[in-house]
């Protein structure tokens, strides 16, 4: 007996060990961001800052480097998923209610869309929208972002939807409401967690988009703050390291704040209450 308790315990340490250093590797750039940011000698290395400052923030607390790029991000990753999350509403719910032989096949297919890579489809994008004079404008950049997270937002949209009864929507249809308004008044709301959830999904996959907006937008009054962030990369190599590391908490602080939000609603579960009894 003492044999398998002995291999237990090395296991249970050996796990617990894993788990501690996987926490430490995600842990310490954290914590080189904030040591760094008040660090006016701030350099890769984690150390406590001989002398803790402001002077980063107060650096990099201007409309040129934080205030204008972090209000074309909210735009535009904003207006975005406004439209990725309304698209892929409208596009789960007839998947998830009426059942086709096609279904599964174009499911499968929006699975494989989002394995694409971007950087495969950007240089025909951009001839596109040089064509069509959409280069170097936030609507259209916009308007391809939700475009490329729209499969995934799809595919978790119906999983959500799938668990909201379809005896609800009967009733509302014998009360003579429509199909828009049965998807926006009876399941949207009860699948509230399940749109918070992809809602913060698409937002924050979107915010930390690079490339997309690198290659649509020319002017550098437009660029949002994840292109503008290569301000403080100088030539020859050199970096500022305290002003990237305070620039990086303040671009965080958008997602962090979102979720604080509404992170309230992830742990409610569908709110049916009973609504399914007679």
């Amino acid at each position: 007996m003492r044999p398998v308790l002995r291999r237990a315990t090395r296991a249970r340490l050996a796990a617990d060990g894993a788990l501690l250093v996987t926490a430490a590797a995600f842990a310490l750039p954290l914590v080189w961001l904030l040591l760094a940011s008040v660090d006016a000698d701030a350099d890769l290395r984690v150390r406590l800052p001989s002398s803790p400052t402001a002077e980063n923030f107060d650096a990099v607390l201007t409309d040129e480097i934080t205030f204008t790029p972090m209000l074309n991000s909210l735009l535009l990753c904003g207006g975005a998923t406004v439209v990725s999350v309304v698209c892929a509403a409208l596009a789960a719910y007839p998947l998830s209610r009426h059942r086709s032989r096609f279904t599964r096949p174009y499911l499968l297919t929006i699975l494989f869309t989002t394995c694409l890579p971007i950087t495969a489809i950007m240089v025909p994008v951009y001839g596109l929208f040089v064509r069509v004079n959409l280069i170097d404008t936030m609507y259209g950049t916009a308007l391809f972002l939700a475009t490329s997270q729209l499969p995934f937002a799809i595919w978790l949209m119906k999983n959500f939807m799938d668990g909201v009864p379809v005896v609800l929507e009967e009733a509302a249809w014998t009360d003579g409401a429509s199909n828009l308004r049965t998807l926006t008044r009876v399941v949207l709301p009860l699948m509230g967690p399940g749109l918070t959830v992809v809602t913060i999904y698409t937002f924050i996959m979107l915010w930390g988009n690079f490339f997309v907006p690198f290659m649509l937008i020319l002017s550098p009054d437009q660029l949002p703050a994840s292109v503008s962030i290569f301000t403080f990369f100088g030539n020859y190599g050199s970096v500022v390291y305290g002003q990237l590391a305070a620039f990086s908490l303040l671009y965080s602080a958008p997602v962090l704040v979102l979720y604080v939000l509404i992170a309230r609603r992830l742990g409610g579960g569908f709110a049916l209450g009973g609504a399914v009894k007679g």
